[in-house]
């Protein structure tokens, strides 16, 4: 699925030009709304869902689409380019960019930060506090962690692990007998990892929190052993395209946060001068978009704008990451529309993958950038973006849990909560996918969690054209990942090098990733031989849909703890992350 952008109908509202075939095909891949632009918080959030809701009824009512090979040809011509098609898409874009400056609007933003704050009763002061309490006595540690399997980089050793003030102050032998407030003593089929960092992470706060929020996706990460995310800039509203906006959502954030949290900065046309800002007050990069993101307010860029974008971050040595997939080779694909799954899998081609992927690598080589492929789904991109690492380009990539665990072959006609874009694929291409990831090609693993309401998922009736586009997985990825890798003799601390120590890496997270010394306390106690059955009712994410629903897993995290403080899902005590300062 994908970052960002998952997908279902996009919707217009009455001030906006008619979508052409084009925009209105990707959007219902993408499964998106359109806010009206209001000044009401709560306005905003109905306006998100009610007309997908009513695209959901519509297509209810509806007969049967054409599904032959002759009404597909038929809808295919449609899409032939013409003038008056081009026409109608730079109309229907421009119509977009509108409202989106319009429910951006920094003033507008203002506005609502001035009324949040009235609301709450919250002065301008009013800062979270970033002490950790301590309860221990001269000499000891606040936290003692003990076990004959703790994460030592490529290995696993019986170690203890003290804590002090939220970092990791002490890694001895295990049996020297550090003394502390708290110990931990870890069972037998207990293995002490690093906490995970889960870099796409899309929680919808403010504007959509139907779907998803702050206190709901965190205690899905802490359950899943993830003790840092870092949130997506679109799905919320407004969209983190401001500095404005980066305030306003840390209002929502920073009283519901049960792991750390850190922040993306979005670029869409016409916010270059924002991006400066943005980088200074503390996001890790930037996320756009090559196709239409789903979501209005939420406008993608062009190839020749991604890389005026690139020049300007490399000024300040920022990282643009971005949803490559290319609209004019899926405004000629097959329409998705119906409840069978290959006619939306031919929908998203992975041609529409391999074009952008190319345009990304190139302008990263013209101008010098950092960049970042987020959510790859198509293993026909690998030797290219192989190619660009061996000459030298700074350029990473990522994929999925439901790309290294699902295959296209196996999922029912109407299953809509495996709809993601890009989307699943066949078994050749994920057996490539994990030699990519294997050889070192794809450099991580993240989440893509997108999540949103069932009716938007479209459940009773499975049209895969209608249907948000979204994977929910977050409390899953680790016993996802690790199921499948030691099927194929792949050791944890593998996998623990692509769901920890690399997204840190990549995105400036100097103290986390690592149960090392003056790293920060961040640690999951994991049973690496522990099987569950996955039941979407108990997991801690708002809305009970998965497509792993009453799938059998390996590995199961029993206790997370971040900044040394256990978890406990009733008091949040995680932080919220700068660039700089994490």
């Amino acid at each position: 699925m994908n970052d960002a952008s998952q997908h279902g109908p996009r919707e217009t509202t009455p001030d906006q030009a008619p979508s052409t075939p084009a925009a209105e095909k990707q959007g219902a891949n993408r499964g998106a709304t359109t806010p009206e632009a209001t000044a009401d918080p709560a306005v905003n959030e109905e306006h998100a869902t009610e007309r997908v809701r009513a695209k959901v009824e519509q297509a209810a009512s509806n007969p049967e689409r054409d599904e032959t090979p002759r009404g597909i040809a038929q809808e295919n011509s449609q899409l032939a380019v013409t003038e008056q098609h081009r026409a109608e898409v730079e109309a229907a874009r421009a119509a977009q960019i509108e409202l989106a400056n319009e429910v951006n609007d920094a003033a507008r933003v203002r506005e609502l930060i001035r009324r949040y704050k009235e609301e709450n009763r919250l002065a301008e002061t009013d800062e979270p506090s970033e002490e950790r309490l301590t309860w221990r006595q001269e000499g000891e540690y606040d936290l003692v962690v003990r076990g004959r399997n703790v994460s030592c980089g490529d290995t696993f050793a019986p170690r203890e692990v003290g804590v002090r003030d939220g970092k990791i102050a002490a890694v001895e032998p295990l049996g020297t007998g550090l003394r502390g407030a708290r110990v931990v003593e870890l069972a037998e089929d207990e293995t002490l990892i690093p906490g995970l960092v889960d870099t796409h992470v899309h929680v919808n706060e403010p504007g959509r929190t139907e779907w998803e929020g702050f206190a709901t996706a965190t205690r899905a990460a802490a359950a899943g052993g993830v003790t840092t995310i870092v949130d997506m800039p679109l799905n919320s509203v407004p969209a983190t395209v401001n500095v404005a906006a980066l305030e306003y959502k840390r209002l929502f954030a920073r009283q519901n946060a049960f792991v750390d949290i850190g922040f993306w900065g979005g670029a869409v046309p016409g916010n270059k001068a924002d991006l400066r800002p943005l980088h200074d007050d503390g996001v890790f990069g930037f996320k756009c978009f090559l196709l239409h993101s789903g979501v209005d307010e939420f406008p993608h860029l062009e190839a020749d704008e991604m890389e005026e974008a690139l020049a300007e971050l490399k000024t300040f040595n920022s990282l643009l990451i971005v949803h490559a997939e290319d609209s004019r080779t899926i405004d000629r694909a097959p329409q998705p529309n119906g409840a069978v799954y290959e006619n939306f899998l031919k929908s998203r081609p992975r041609g529409a993958e391999n074009i952008a992927i190319a345009e990304v690598i190139e302008r990263t080589r013209w101008t010098g950038a950092r960049s970042h492929i987020l959510h790859l789904s198509s293993s026909d991109a690998i030797p290219m973006i192989r190619s660009a690492k061996n000459d030298g380009l700074d350029i990473t990539v990522e994929t999925c849990p439901h790309y290294l665990t699902l295959l296209s072959e196996e999922i029912p006609d109407g299953a809509t909560a495996f709809k993601c874009c890009p989307p699943v694929r066949e078994v050749s291409n994920r057996e490539k996918l994990w030699e990519g990831l294997i050889d070192g090609t794809i450099d991580y693993i993240v989440s893509d969690h997108s999540p949103s309401t069932l009716d938007l998922k479209d459940l009773g009736n499975g049209d895969f054209g209608v249907a948000w586009g979204g994977v929910s997985s977050l409390q899953l990825g680790l016993s996802l990942i690790w199921t499948e890798a030691r099927r194929r003799g792949v050791g944890l601390e593998r996998v623990l090098q692509w769901m920890s120590t690399r997204p840190a890496e990549r995105v400036g997270l100097r103290n986390k990733g690592r149960l090392a010394l003056g790293y920060d306390a961040d640690m999951a106690v994991f049973a690496q031989d522990e099987s569950y059955v996955v039941d979407a009712q108990r997991l801690n994410h708002k809305n009970p849909i998965t497509p792993y629903q009453g799938k059998v897993l390996s590995g199961k995290v029993r206790k997370t703890f971040v900044g040394g403080r256990e978890v406990d899902y009733e008091t949040p005590t995680g932080r919220l992350l700068s660039r700089g300062q994490a």
